[in-house]
């Protein structure tokens, strides 16, 4: 029904209601991840205070990498303005598989079956009716996971063909979807932000990196402390064609290589675990997470305390999913 309204209503205010639904929405999930965990997020560099149309870039190990990004956006109030560059086989996720898209998502294929010129179409779609941007993109394709040494192997023995540095804690990146992006909206964007996350507590007892936490150790609280290193880029010092646009971005992956090697394998123990240069511990503020979670938690508990209410929630899970599946199907 929601989706239907984009129908009737002016693209601008229905692009307005439907980020303030994700602020919402997100701020809850945010709540339990910042407040309930107790985690402590550690910021380097130039975070702005203000909101900007942005691209932001970020190396990906595991699901809180998306989190990660909400967790930056809150603290430019920029929270709904958040949208994913994500694999297709992702649409198909029950009722968020399309929530992602309708809220300006864009669902790619990998290599040779990258559709350009869809992603052009959606992005000049979103300029055109004014969408606020903050578009995360995780250039390595996959996530790096120490635990499928094979994909490691194949990355940098692809970098090693190409002439390209071997780097060992982060995958090659992948340049197309960054491209198309920056290409298609370098007249609409302020800035490019460059992101390194590091995660505490994944090195073991040799030594070795560990898989970085998923969403349930993450709410478990088994993750003391996240780093995160932001480097504002401005347009103008971003090659523009493909080819020199991917050294730029295997440039930036090597920088995001020694900021990690620095963080996971210093020699001085002490300088383990951070990453060089000021840091601020960033602490969210109750009041941008609890009103979210004391309005959605009381609506969700007042429809599951009836009957009527416990099978509507239930049949919005299914016939949502299937309507989902099937408007993702048709149109991407």
């Amino acid at each position: 029904a929601w989706r239907l309204l984009s129908a009737v209503l002016p693209a601008r205010i229905y692009r307005e209601v439907d980020d303030r639904l994700y602020t919402i929405y997100q701020s809850m999930v945010l709540f339990f991840f910042e407040n309930y965990t107790g985690v402590q997020v550690i910021i380097y560099g130039d975070l702005p205070k203000n909101k900007e149309n942005v691209i932001y870039l970020s190396n990906h190990q595991c699901t809180v990498d998306w989190i990660i990004a909400d967790m930056l956006a809150v603290r430019q109030n920029a929270l709904g303005h958040v949208r994913y560059v994500l694999k297709d086989g992702l649409k198909w996720l029950p009722l968020y598989g399309w929530y992602f898209s309708q809220h300006g998502g864009l669902y790619v294929k990998r290599s040779a079956k990258f559709n350009e010129k869809e992603m052009r179409e959606k992005l000049r779609t979103q300029m055109k009716a004014e969408t606020p941007m903050y578009l995360v993109i995780f250039p390595e394709g996959t996530r790096y996971n120490p635990e499928i040494p094979k994909v490691i192997a194949d990355s940098q023995s692809f970098a090693e063909k190409e002439g390209l540095a071997i780097l060992k804690h982060v995958l090659t990146p992948r340049v197309k979807a960054t491209h198309v992006a920056i290409d298609t909206m370098k007249d609409y964007l302020d800035a490019v932000y460059d992101v390194t996350v590091a995660y505490e507590g994944t090195v073991d007892h040799k030594g070795q990196r560990k898989l970085a936490p998923s969403m349930t150790e993450f709410l478990c609280k088994e993750c003391p402390r996240v780093h995160i290193f932001i480097d504002r880029i401005e347009l103008k010092d971003i090659p523009e064609e493909q080819i020199y646009m991917r050294r730029w971005l295997h440039e930036r992956f090597e920088i995001k290589d020694k900021l990690l090697i620095e963080f996971y394998d210093a020699k001085d123990s002490k300088r383990r675990n951070k990453f060089p240069g000021k840091s601020v511990h960033s602490k969210l503020s109750l009041k941008k997470t609890l009103p979210s979670l004391l309005f959605l938690g009381g609506l969700t508990a007042s429809m599951l305390l009836t009957e009527s209410g416990r099978k509507l929630y239930v049949k919005t899970w299914i016939y949502g999913t299937l309507l989902g599946c099937l408007w993702v199907s048709i149109k991407p």
